[in-house]
């Protein structure tokens, strides 16, 4: 199933901030992470990890759950499957194509 270029773009622009990797990182050695507890761990103000938690659940890559006063915070996997596929796609070309780097030219 081929994914739009738009797709595929929203997708890395979440991606393209430290502090969401990081907040990426400690959902994955911490599933079901509550908000209070992210911000402890990346050690930016509430406000901007507020900011970039939205980012990563606007673009899907999170999901939030309503657990009383607070949210949990979760890994969501699939949605990180358009990128991966493209990403998949950027191996080296096959055969004698042209302009390849790190290949010599011979006469």
């Amino acid at each position: 199933m081929p994914y739009s270029d738009n797709e595929i773009a929203e997708l890395a622009k979440a991606l393209a901030h430290p502090a969401r990797l990081r907040i990426l990182r400690l959902l994955l050695s911490t599933p079901g992470c509550m908000g209070g507890d992210i911000v402890d761990a990346v050690g930016l103000a509430q406000s901007t990890v507020s900011e970039h938690l939205r980012i990563l659940r606007a673009a899907g890559i999170i999901t939030g759950e309503i657990d009383g006063p607070r949210v949990c915070y979760a890994l969501n996997p699939s949605s990180l499957i358009p990128l991966t596929t493209f990403v998949a796609t950027l191996k080296s070309p096959p055969g004698d194509a042209c302009c390849v780097p790190g290949q010599k030219e011979t006469t």
